[in-house]
């Protein structure tokens, strides 16, 4: 028995027929002012690509996801690449760029020119 997706006690399917400020009636806060500011032009021409295309490039990592982007792929920028990002419905509300990394894991290794000798000290375990 599977349970169905339910947003805000609402189905994927009433979500999509809802226009965007119903919907943002739903949201937190944050993203609910963000929308009711309007879409910056990117933002606009990312929704209007994902209505033709099933998968988009973007820098728009600010983008919210709303009910129209689930089951699309959208490749989002992290600074270096983009990172493909399968859209499904438990995503709904959030922001683009949380399902992208774009900073790196620090990686130390022995230490650099100029190192104190103190700092140059490395326990041998």
């Amino acid at each position: 028995m599977t349970k169905d997706f339910t947003y805000r006690g609402k189905t994927l399917d009433e979500l999509k027929k809802m226009d965007m400020d119903e919907f943002a009636e739903l949201l937190p806060a944050r993203q609910r002012r963000s929308l009711q500011r309007g879409l910056d032009e990117r933002q606009k021409k990312l929704l209007k690509d994902i209505r033709n295309n099933d998968y988009v490039e973007t820098h728009a990592r600010d983008m919210i996801i709303v009910p129209e982007m689930v089951g699309t792929t959208i490749a989002v920028y992290n600074g270096e690449e983009y990172v493909d990002v399968d859209v499904e419905d438990r995503m709904i509300g959030h922001y683009l760029g949380e399902f992208t990394r774009n900073r790196q894991e620090v990686e130390h290794s022995a230490p650099g020119l100029g190192a104190t000798r103190s700092s140059k000290y490395i326990p041998l375990k």
